[in-house]
């Protein structure tokens, strides 16, 4: 049965973060539940039993508490977080699992062992147009900007370790000290799952403009193909062209052993889009495993951030391991690296580096102890 949406449901129902490009007069229709759902799917659920995600980020970027009952616009997906969920646009029956606190859901099939139990929500159908046509995340995307190729903006890439590496802190702190230097710079998160802290973090250091994913029309990027994250890439640093930014640093969600994190960094399509590169680790040994790996993939950092950055002798230690400065945030929002991102005109090269000489950090150490 079809059904429509009244002006007053609209009111009460909690419509998320994923969902923030979907305008009110599209929420139309409630449409019967088939059971069958794929990603980018929207949907009308029910809050049934209140877990991990106790709260949703709206549209607008405001935390809002849940409380059993409560209805929920939903979009499905996939996730990939190793310190949350592993879900996918999946339903059971008509009950479902909130995946993201930016309002996408599907099923837990694994968590961390410090994550608690999933939200749990019953599902009462696809939400449809006026026309009654379902809707799909999709269909509300960018449009393609009227500016092509890559003329005149600067790419920087902030890639990590691992989930909570510092990377988010880093695009960030780079953003800051670009602007700080009367550039215009554009943010944008490539890869990950709808949520806005990330996205509003790069607009509240000084981007001019940022996107996500979702403005790809993507709900998240797990499981996504290679073609459709390079064309997404493409969106966003023409649309940075378009708004006159001068460098647009882009973060990458998750670890390099990601999937899709794995796929793009090795793509020579998505790395000539790419002039500068940064990393963050959370600790020394990861700096320096995850710089062997990208070096393998051709790929040398401009520099080392992220949590490491919070000690100096995890800083000295990193700097050893990998030849590379580890800079602080303080540091990249003055600016450190800006005249350095500037004077690129092409992808960066990988070039020649100190190894790692243990007998030389042994006497370092000693030095520092005597």
């Amino acid at each position: 049965m079809r059904k429509n949406l009244s002006d007053e449901w609209k009111t009460i129902v909690r419509v998320p973060y994923a969902l923030r490009r979907v305008p009110d007069e599209s929420l139309s229709r409630l449409l019967p539940w088939s059971g069958s759902p794929v990603p980018g799917d929207i949907a009308l659920a029910r809050v049934e039993k209140l877990g991990r995600n106790d709260s949703v980020e709206l549209r607008d970027g405001r935390r809002c508490s849940l409380h059993k009952g409560d209805l929920l616009a939903v979009v499905f997906g996939n996730r990939y977080a190793t310190r949350q969920f592993e879900g996918y646009a999946r339903a059971d029956g008509e009950h479902c699992d909130l995946l993201s606190m930016g309002g996408m859901c599907g099923l837990v099939v694994s968590k961390h062992a410090e994550c608690g139990d999933p939200t749990r929500l019953q599902l009462l159908g696809f939400i449809g147009d006026p026309s009654g046509s379902p809707l799909h995340l999709r269909q509300f995307a960018i449009p393609p900007s009227p500016c092509n190729g890559q003329p005149g903006v600067r790419v920087v890439v902030v890639c990590g370790a691992s989930m909570d590496s510092g990377k988010t802190h880093t695009a960030m702190s780079v953003i800051a000290g670009i602007h700080k230097q009367g550039y215009r710079v554009a943010g944008a998160k490539l890869t990950g799952t709808a949520t806005g802290k990330d996205r509003f973090k790069l607009l509240d250091a000084g981007a001019c403009v940022a996107w996500d994913f979702v403005d790809g029309g993507l709900p998240s990027t797990y499981l996504c193909d290679l073609e459709e994250l390079i064309n997404l890439q493409r969106l966003f640093v023409a649309s940075a062209a378009f708004h006159h930014a001068a460098i647009l640093v882009v973060e990458i969600a998750d670890g390099l052993l990601q999937n899709e994190t794995a796929a793009l960094l090795q793509s020579p399509r998505f790395c000539e889009t790419v002039d500068a590169w940064i990393f963050a680790a959370g600790d020394p040994l990861a700096a320096t495993g995850g710089v062997s790996v990208l070096r393998r993939w051709g790929i040398e950092p401009l520099a080392i951030s992220g949590l490491v950055s919070m000690s100096p002798l995890c800083q000295k230690e990193a700097q050893m391991g990998t030849g590379l400065p580890c800079l602080t945030a303080q540091e990249l929002e003055r600016g450190e690296l800006t005249a350095q991102i500037m004077g690129l005109a092409h992808k960066v090269e990988a070039h020649p580096y100190p190894a790692l000489n243990v007998a030389t950090a042994q006497g370092e150490a000693r030095q520092l102890v005597e």
